[in-house]
């Protein structure tokens, strides 16, 4: 197809998906159930057939996947997928083997065949990964307990979509068992080579680009962020392992990095856009001419697999020792049918193992279960709540949150020579800092002085929010630029209203500004200045005794 065509489809989905998304919002509902209706009206079978690009959006799409784990990975290194736990991990292993078994056997009591009934089981046992961190980000609530559980067994069916696809391709007959483990071991071996190759390539990218001037190529970070996902995607794919997991190993590797929070907040734009597209890519798989002729029977399936993950997820949970509030918001945000559905489905449908009656169920069962988590993910903690108190628990103890850092008590966004002074008095600890500068050189002087340093670029507000800066008891800002220090400004003031917020103005013509749009104090260069040079002045007249007697001197002389 042409590739104005394309891009001319391309404007038009988001065009809709923009327009029935701020309407949903404007409903106080998510935005990606305007993205899937947009899809499902505008391309594929049963729709108005505005879009034609179909399968080419798709397969852009699937990039705006790849970049979420990316930034995913960033935002959880190694270090705090560690700090999720054990338990949570095997959660989810355990949910995606008794998912699968428990959904086969209840086709196999309705007299489906065993293929056909081991296929659906499959199909369904992942979650979506884009619609429920989408949400949980966007409510900061990752940290949360639930949060956690839930983004520990979307990990792990991450992972599992290989092996997945392999029982896929195993029912259909292509192979015996000695060709599938042949199969499972060539694609171990290429995953650890990934993985060791991405950790060396990180290895040595991040000290080279730490040496850049990070403040004067500010691009060298969205190339490099890009290419570095993007190619870990593709290295993945090519080793036959799902693109979005090698998108993940990237970023994680990179997590740890001290440019990790500029990154994520650089490759956020572009990760918006290929996302909104994915939305609306899957809404046009789905036939809503079919739906609406079967709905009751859609529906009917839709509502008890997703009442039977969320059993499912709670009895996992309360097994390993959460509270029924946690397991029960868990398994509520777990609940719907995953986007990797349609690529396993897809598996089976070409190797004869999955009828095209049973593809259209499964694929219009995950859009309704898309629209619904949608609405459901958010009141995730209220239902958690409501199943404890029913259960007669309760439901105010909280677990505790494994963050992997707390709120600074004190942020200092600029750690040149006027920050590094105005720091002075912070130096003995008892107020935890944060400092903020695009500058390595200034971060790493804030790390010998016993400070956390995080590299980024103030002016983004994702990179204030990841360093939960809503948290900060005082704000100074030593930028010397006005624009960008009124920029910094306004979203310290929209993220930490209550925060004490010292501005350092360059001039004084730009005082007035600072203290309209919420400076609490502002401190100017060039009263500095002056107030300086008055009391050297002062200093060496007293010295000197005066005017009147350095001429007296000079005339003696």
């Amino acid at each position: 197809m042409n590739l104005w065509n394309i891009l001319g489809d391309i404007v038009i989905l988001l065009t809709a998906s923009l327009c029935l998304g701020g309407l949903l919002s404007k409903l106080r509902q998510s935005p990606i159930v305007g993205y899937l209706i947009a899809g499902m009206l505008l391309g594929g079978p049963g729709s108005i057939g505005l879009v034609k690009s179909q399968h080419e959006i798709e397969a852009i799409a699937e990039l705006g996947i790849a970049l979420l784990l990316f930034s995913l990975g960033l935002e959880f290194s190694l270090k705090r997928v560690i700090q999720l736990g054990f338990r949570p991990l095997l959660g989810g292993m355990l949910q995606v083997l008794l998912t699968t078994l428990i959904a086969a056997a209840v086709c196999l009591a309705f007299g489906m065949s065993v293929k056909a009934s081991v296929a659906f089981g499959v199909m369904i046992s992942l979650s979506s990964t884009a619609v429920v961190l989408r949400i949980l980000s966007e409510r900061a609530e990752m940290d949360m307990p639930h949060g956690r559980n839930s983004l520990a067994v979307l990990l792990t069916q991450d992972m599992a979509v290989v092996p997945l696809a392999l029982i896929m391709t195993l029912l259909a007959g292509e192979g015996g068992i000695a060709s599938a483990a042949m199969d499972a071991g060539k694609l171990l071996l290429a995953a650890t080579a990934l993985v060791t190759g991405l950790y060396l390539i990180t290895k040595i990218a991040v000290p080279a680009l730490a040496m850049l001037s990070l403040h004067r190529n500010r691009e060298l970070t969205v190339i490099f962020a890009v290419v570095t996902g993007l190619a870990a995607a593709w290295a993945a794919h090519a080793a036959g392992m799902s693109p979005a997991l090698g998108a993940f190993i990237a970023g994680m590797l990179l997590g740890s990095s001290a440019f990790a929070n500029q990154i994520r907040a650089d490759v956020s734009s572009l990760r918006v856009v290929l996302l909104t597209l994915f939305f609306g890519a899957v809404g046009m798989v789905a036939d809503p001419v079919w739906i609406v002729r079967n709905w009751y029977f859609v529906g009917g399936v839709t509502a008890l697999l997703m009442i039977g993950k969320i059993v499912i997820i709670w009895a996992i949970f309360r097994t390993l020792g959460h509270t029924s509030r946690v397991a029960a918001a868990s398994g509520l945000c777990l609940a719907q049918i995953g986007e990797f559905a349609f690529v396993l489905g897809s598996i089976g449908r070409s190797n004869g193992v999955v009828s095209e009656e049973l593809y259209a169920l499964v694929v219009s069962a995950s859009l309704v279960s898309f629209i619904l988590s949608a609405m459901l993910v958010p009141v995730a903690p209220q239902f958690g709540r409501f199943v404890a108190r029913k259960l007669r628990e309760s439901a105010d103890i909280d677990e505790p949150a494994h963050a992997l850092h707390k709120p600074a008590d004190i942020a200092i966004i600029g750690f040149g020579p006027a920050g590094m002074i105005a720091a002075k008095p912070l130096i003995d600890g008892s107020n935890s800092v944060v400092v903020i500068d695009l500058n390595h050189d200034g971060v790493r002087r804030a790390h010998q002085l016993g400070f956390r340093g995080e590299i980024g670029d103030a002016t983004q507000g994702e990179v204030l929010e990841h360093l939960q800066l809503a948290g900060s008891k005082a704000v100074i800002i030593t930028i010397p630029d006005h624009r960008s220090a009124m920029t910094i400004l306004e979203q310290v003031r929209q993220q930490a209203p209550q925060a004490h917020v010292v501005v350092r103005s360059r001039y004084q013509m730009h005082n007035k500004s600072f203290t309209d749009a919420g400076a609490h104090v502002v401190v100017g260069d060039e009263e500095q200045v002056g107030e300086r040079l008055a009391r050297h002045l002062q200093s060496w007249l007293e010295s000197h005794g005066g005017v009147d007697s350095i001429y007296s001197g000079n005339e003696s002389d």
